[in-house]
């Protein structure tokens, strides 16, 4: 009896080393809503529609995916059950808000994602808990203001992500107590101004990524409080001017971003205090005459297409000084006409020439040419004060005005020559007067949102040279004239969401040269149609999401080559626009989720294959996808979304080899011999994609990944399992061999 009792505990054994001890010591099941891995203590109970957090998730889990659902409030102590948790995932959970110590007993977490959710505020001890976290994803909210001491509790952060959410400034000691944060992420924001002492407190920050904001002016006494800094990210901020006198002196910067702003003028000593720079990027500006850079001999790479070079003698001392101090360069000259299109770094000092050098003539176009620089601004008298509307508020520091929510019937007057941001938001004036900006000159950056505007009148922006940013979000608009726009030859983003808009403003946009951004998304626009978009060749970036488009005709994208980003999202396409996408060879970005797609045909995106890099087919009602439906997408895609459709099956992708992010989770799929190909090409990808089985019945909730069971039983399963490892037969022929050698030894020795 007692052999027999032993016999049973050794054949139990490997059953209790296979379930494991983490769901056998808790004595819990795993919630019949979640997928549980049980060797890798991993729940993932994503699109659940859960409005909480499952109470029955095993003790000792270690990490817990909750993608996807709707929480909404994520209530004081919602983990203190899970002590051993290093990784929570709670993006697209519409989470509005975190109760303070909502995670602590969490001491042990060393990820949180909280992206992509609608987060306006953190309370100041909603982090406290998370002593051991080492990054922080806030990326795609809401936040409108940080305050000081939110993220005091997390000294061991390495990174933070507040990228994308509404933040427009940055008190001081906004990051106090991250000590070891290496790599802060604020860009696609609003900020427009920084306290002198925000980035105190940072003193292991290697990188700031701060592009994709509204700085008016380089930030310089801020920016140098990071001593530490590697890398700085400052492009796409509407700069005009930089200086010594910005204050920027950071030791230890080697990579200085600062491409596709408004920068029209450089001071030789602008960098002169970062003694170690090693690479500066100034693409896609409005320079025409750059000086030698004063900065220390670290200067390798100076990067300048894009801009208006002047090649003219005023360039000599450029290009004299870019070969004395051995640093590489790009750019191409404008001007004059004999030189137009050459490389910089093809010239030499003799090829720059000057009126009386035999070359009168060129200096004639130079007008055409040349790009005209802002008019100065009237200079003040010394001690009078500027001047400001009655209402509005004026900083003469960061030469920002405003009258934000003051009920104004009119567009007010009388604001300081020199201002570069005006914010009118949130009044009531549903008519822009012509000329109704006089003597801003200088002005970058526009805001008129929620004004109920109807009408922009021709020559309303009349004298804005130097407008790149116009925001008009949110009115009443239907329709935009070229006339309205002349007065902003420069604009490059253009802010048109949620207004009442039937067609793309083509016309008005041919006013628009150099147009980089277009804001389209929530109108009413019914169709892309070829015109729309003619006269914009700058134009990279397009949204229309939102919109009630049926269809896209072929030529209508043509004109935008340099496309880099098309969202059409959201709309009523019933198939992919597959001609229609001729001819963008720079599109990286194409989002076409919340459709009506149902199939997607044969090589449906051999267009963009050699350039696409996101794809965002999810919840766009996919039944069927054909076998070839990707083919011509090869190495460059790195992300491919298709979750939240219908699909009960699914071709294997081996084209796709590079992906670093396939999303499949949301799908019905039929676990049987049809879906074999998938789950190989599954098992070759070091990745987590979310498919799970909803059929056959013993088969549901099953990852398709790890369903090996399910597929055992289909033709060609044990052929192809062979072919896969050829060794596996030579082993096992060993072992028999070895294990015939010793039988015979023994029988010897009897």
């Amino acid at each position: 009896m007692e052999g027999s009792q032993g016999l049973s505990l050794v054949l139990l054994l490997p059953l209790l080393l296979l379930l494991g001890p983490t769901w056998q010591a808790t004595g819990q099941r795993c919630p019949w809503t979640c997928v549980c891995d049980n060797s890798r203590r991993h729940v993932a109970c994503r699109h659940q529609n859960l409005t909480e957090v499952p109470n029955a998730i095993p003790e000792l889990t270690q990490r817990l995916d909750l993608q996807g659902n709707m929480l909404k409030v994520i209530p004081p102590a919602a983990f203190q059950d899970l002590p051993y948790l290093t990784h929570l995932d709670l993006r697209h959970c519409q989470v509005e808000l975190v109760a303070e110590g909502a995670f602590r007993g969490l001491g042990r977490l060393l990820l949180l994602n909280l992206a992509s959710n609608r987060l306006t505020a953190l309370p100041q001890e909603a982090l406290d808990g998370l002593g051991s976290l080492r990054r922080l994803d806030l990326e795609g909210n809401m936040l409108e203001e940080l305050r000081p001491g939110t993220f005091g509790a997390l000294g061991a952060l390495a990174t933070l992500n507040l990228a994308r959410n509404a933040l427009v400034y940055l008190p001081a000691m906004a990051f106090q107590g991250l000590l070891r944060t290496r790599w802060l992420q604020l860009s696609h924001n609003a900020l427009s101004v920084l306290a002198p002492e925000a980035l105190a407190g940072l003193p292991a920050l290697r990188r700031l990524s701060l592009h994709h904001n509204e700085l008016q002016a380089l930030p310089g006494l801020a920016l140098s409080q990071a001593q530490g800094l590697v890398h700085l990210e400052l492009g796409h901020n509407p700069f005009t001017y930089m200086g010594e006198e910005d204050g920027l002196a950071l030791p230890s910067l080697r990579e200085l971003m600062l491409d596709h702003g408004a920068l029209q003028a450089l001071d030789p000593r602008a960098f002169a205090h970062c003694p170690h720079l090693h690479t500066l990027d100034l693409r896609g500006n409005q320079l025409d005459t750059l000086l030698p850079l004063q900065v220390p001999g670290q200067l390798r790479r100076l990067w300048l297409q894009g801009n208006p070079l002047w090649c003219g003698c005023q360039a000599r001392p450029l290009l004299q000084w870019l070969a004395r101090a051995r640093v590489r360069s790009d750019g191409t000259c404008r001007g004059p006409k004999r030189l137009r299109g050459e490389a910089l770094d093809a010239l030499r000092p003799s090829d720059l020439r000057c009126p009386g050098d035999g070359a009168e003539e060129e200096e004639e176009d130079l007008a055409a040419v040349r790009p005209l620089g802002p008019p100065s601004a009237p200079k003040e008298e010394d001690g009078a004060a500027k001047p400001c509307p009655r209402v509005c508020v004026c900083a003469s520091e960061s030469r920002h005005s405003g009258c934000e929510g003051r009920g104004l019937q009119a567009v007010p007057r009388g604001f300081p020559n020199d201002t570069q941001l005006l914010d009118l938001r949130q009044n009531h004036f549903s008519l822009v007067p012509r000329a109704a900006f006089p003597g801003l000159g200088l002005l970058v950056s526009l805001h008129l949102q929620h004004c109920g505007i109807v009408e922009l009148e021709a020559g309303a922006l009349a004298g804005l040279g130097s407008l790149m940013y116009l925001y008009l979000s949110d009115n009443q608009l239907s329709g935009l004239s070229a006339a309205a726009l002349e007065g902003a030859p420069r604009l490059g983003y253009l802010y048109l969401e949620r207004n009442r808009f039937l067609q793309v403003p083509g016309a008005a946009l041919r006013a628009l040269p150099g147009l980089f951004s277009l804001h389209l998304q929530d109108n009413a626009v019914d169709r892309l149609a070829p015109g729309d978009l003619a006269g914009v060749q700058a134009l990279r970036w397009l949204y229309l999401s939102g919109n009630r488009i049926t269809q896209v005709s072929p030529g209508a994208l043509g004109p935008a080559r340099e496309l880099e980003k098309l969202h059409l999202d959201r709309n009523q396409l019933r198939e992919v626009p597959t001609e229609a996408l001729e001819g963008l060879p720079a599109l990286l970005e194409l989002q076409l989720s919340g459709n009506l797609l149902r199939t997607l045909s044969h090589e449906a995106f051999r267009p963009v294959g050699l350039s696409l890099q996101h794809l965002f087919l999810n919840s766009s009602g996919l039944e069927q996808i054909s076998p070839g439906a990707f083919s011509g997408l090869g190495p460059q895609l790195q992300s491919l979304y298709l979750q939240k459709n219908q699909l009960q099956a699914l071709p294997a992708l081996p084209g796709l080899s590079q992906l670093e992010l396939i999303d499949l989770s949301g799908n019905p799929f039929r676990c049987d011999c049809q879906l074999l190909p998938l789950h190989r090409w599954l098992t070759g990808l070091n990745l987590r994609v979310g498919a799970t089985c909803a059929a056959p019945p013993r088969a549901r909730g099953q990852r398709v990944k790890a369903a090996a069971a399910v597929f055992e039983a289909c033709p060609g399963w044990a052929a192809r399992k062979a072919k896969r490892t050829p060794s596996a037969r030579r082993i096992s022929m060993k072992g028999r061999q070895l294990g015939a050698d010793k039988v015979g030894k023994e029988r010897g020795r009897l």
